[in-house]
């Protein structure tokens, strides 16, 4: 539909700076504002024949998507909106709402730019809701949307279409490198889904890293390079990250987010991510240069006051769609086949986007709706009140909740074995669990939030997703950064007041589904170490596991 990429730098003043706007996200004028719209281009929308109305939701921001297939400006009109709804049903940190909302609205003008009538709504009514109204007004011929990216508001849609009685098509998301159709042909070849064979097949298919038919570098995984944590000295001279400065339209809604989401968890006081393609590209770019040939061996190392060492950033990029995964993977292979990065961090990094990413999203779409509701370990504790504010003695729980909340972001290793490691071992309601990671991350959509917390991080799927629970004592946080030289909590202690709750919770983990894991191929040998303990330190670990459940801030516990 539209050339290039060159996404227009200096949007115009029409979009979103109004007092239609301010007035449609004010808590307090809600009842006056309730269906609040108006075209991009600040004129009155007609009502005259539309042929198809095509959706474009927050997380499609892809000028190249199947949406536009076949688009006709004279008799199509492309619909967005702002459902104020979708941020309060998810409690969205400042930072995911201001990344979504200054997103869209940069893609909207873009569109315009480029010929589109683009129809634009700001509404406190539900996403829905505000759809089935305008159907019911124009009453176009068909509606046309992608693949959502989350259950939800895939039934939404599909209710407001059905509710107005207009037809509507969904086209698949081509963004992705494997179809929802294609990765259920996967899953009916295999009697157990594990990510690895379908990381082969994808490398395969696509030939990314292939030489001659073989994995380059003469294997398919080097994992066991990419482990390594930082020496005493520290990570030394970290790349500093590319940030941006906000435009005159992100600042705008960095000022309405304060106002009218100012009781959401977070800030936007250091808001700098990436809202356009353009800028997006720049990340790619700046990634490849100067963080990649050091990412594979340190992306699971963590350090205190270094949220970002030597990750790409991009998560948001591509999970807005700004950014193609088939593009940071070519970048990624070009680095090492130029001699700029070695295979290890090359293969590490295409993994979680080829892998990983693509494996997630089908998990996601075969196991809804259903998947949400797992729960294998029974866990049924509220989750702590310091996960909202980062207020805990426990330093490396402090420093990723601290930074999680500043930045809107952790990368993988603190979400998966630090923020999510805990909640495995308190046994926290994985509900509760994914409504924090889903609120939290400017990055978070559920078809990837959702298979990482419930079934990666909590183990609540019973192993659809992953073939282990992440169970671990406070040494490997020791192991892995210095998060704890400081802290008042011993890591080598499983009892007593100085005991890691890490490793207190750990053990009592254990000992909790000792008859479910006692045999499991994975788990048997660390449940075998119980036997090493006596029944009166069993009692003593239930105990000290009991209090800290009791006393969710742990205080003076």
């Amino acid at each position: 539909m539209w050339p290039g990429h060159d996404l227009e730098k200096g949007l115009g003043g029409k979009l979103g700076t109004g007092s239609l706007l301010l007035r449609a996200l004010s808590p307090g004028r809600r009842d006056a504002e309730r269906a609040a719209a108006m075209s991009v281009d600040g004129t009155v929308r007609s009502a005259a024949a539309v042929r198809h109305l095509i959706v474009v939701l927050g997380d499609q921001l892809d000028r190249e998507s199947a949406a536009f297939d076949g688009i006709d400006p004279g008799c199509d009109r492309i619909w967005m909106c702002e459902a104020k709804g979708e941020a309060e049903d998810t409690w969205s940190s400042k930072q995911r709402i201001a990344v979504f909302l200054s997103a869209m609205r940069h893609f909207a003008a873009a569109l315009l730019k480029r010929g589109g009538r683009v129809d634009y709504h700001q509404t406190v009514e539900s996403l829905g809701d505000r759809l089935r109204g305008e159907l019911q007004r124009r009453s176009p011929e068909q509606v046309i949307f992608v693949e959502p990216g989350e259950w939800r508001v895939r039934e939404s849609l599909v209710a407001a279409c059905q509710s107005a009685g207009v037809a509507f098509v969904e086209r698949s998301d081509r963004h992705f490198l494997c179809s929802r159709e294609e990765f259920a042909q996967h899953a009916r070849r295999r009697k157990q889904l594990r990510l690895e064979y379908f990381y082969r097949e994808m490398r395969v298919r696509h030939r990314v890293l292939m030489v001659d038919g073989e994995p380059a570098g003469g294997q398919w995984n080097f994992d066991h390079d990419n482990r390594e944590s930082f020496p005493k000295s520290g990570p030394g001279p970290v790349p500093a990250p590319l940030r941006f400065e906000p435009d005159d339209l992100t600042q705008t809604v960095i000022d309405e987010v304060r106002e009218a989401f100012a009781h959401h968890p977070g800030t936007v006081d250091t808001f700098g991510w990436p809202v356009t393609a353009e800028q997006a590209y720049q990340v790619l770019d700046h990634f490849i240069a100067h963080r990649l040939p050091s990412f594979g061996r340190w992306q699971d190392a963590m350090w205190v006051g270094e949220p970002w060492l030597w990750h790409s950033h991009l998560a948001v990029a591509l999970n807005l769609k700004l950014l193609a995964p088939a593009t940071v993977i070519e970048a990624a292979e070009a680095a090492w086949r130029s001699g700029h990065a070695p295979i290890a961090a090359v293969e590490g990094f295409i993994r979680q986007v080829l892998g990983w990413r693509e494996y997630v999203r089908g998990i996601y779409w075969m196991q809804m709706p259903g998947y949400l509701d797992l729960n294998a370990l029974q866990a049924s504790q509220p989750l702590p009140p310091w996960y909202w504010t980062g207020e805990t003695p426990m330093r490396c729980l402090r420093e990723a909740i601290t930074d999680t909340l500043a930045l809107g972001y952790a990368h993988h290793i603190q979400r998966l074995m630090v923020t999510g490691l805990y909640a495995l071992l308190y046994g926290v309601d994985p509900k509760a669990v994914h409504r924090w990671y889903l609120s939290v991350y400017v990055d978070a959509v559920e078809w990837v939030e959702l298979p990482n917390t419930l079934g990666m991080s909590q183990f609540a799927d019973g192993g659809v997703m992953a073939s282990k629970p992440y169970a671990a004592t406070g040494k490997y946080i020791e192991r892995m950064s210095n998060y704890c030289e400081g802290c008042r909590f011993r890591p080598d202690r499983r009892t007593g007041p100085e005991a890691c709750p890490f490793t207190t919770l750990y053990w009592d983990f254990l000992i909790r589904h000792e008859q479910r894991f006692s045999t499991h191929p994975r788990m048997a040998l660390q449940v075998k170490n119980l036997a090493r303990l006596s029944d009166a330190e069993r009692g003593s670990i239930q105990a000290r596991a009991g209090e800290l459940r009791q006393t969710p801030g742990l205080g003076d516990a």
